[in-house]
């Protein structure tokens, strides 16, 4: 349960990062800071659950599990796949946004 709460907290910071690099990077499609910020961190939790179910986590060595089962790998998984997430959704979230207003 706790490695999952780390994973988890991990993907949303992750999230909220890549959002707002991709709302600085695609100007129109930005929802100001905060707004890709949310959008990035909300994408990244979820992106990263469903990254985390299918690719699943891989086992524990026992020097992993004896440092509270935290590996380098995974971090970077989640890292990657909450920022990724984040990008996307807000990215996908921006152009949604701006369909409807016109």
């Amino acid at each position: 349960m706790e490695g999952t709460l780390v994973n988890l907290i991990i993907q949303i910071i992750a999230g909220a990062i890549g959002g707002t690099a991709a709302g600085n990077a695609l100007k129109d499609l930005s929802m100001g800071k905060a707004g890709d910020a949310i959008s990035g961190a909300v994408g990244g939790g979820v992106v990263g659950q469903i990254l985390m179910a299918v690719l699943g986590g891989a086992a524990a060595p026992d020097a992993a599990a004896a440092a509270g089962g935290l590996d380098i790998g995974g971090i970077v998984k989640d890292l990657v796949g909450g920022g990724v997430g984040g990008a996307v959704v807000m990215a996908i979230i921006g152009a949604i946004r701006n369909a409807m207003a016109k």
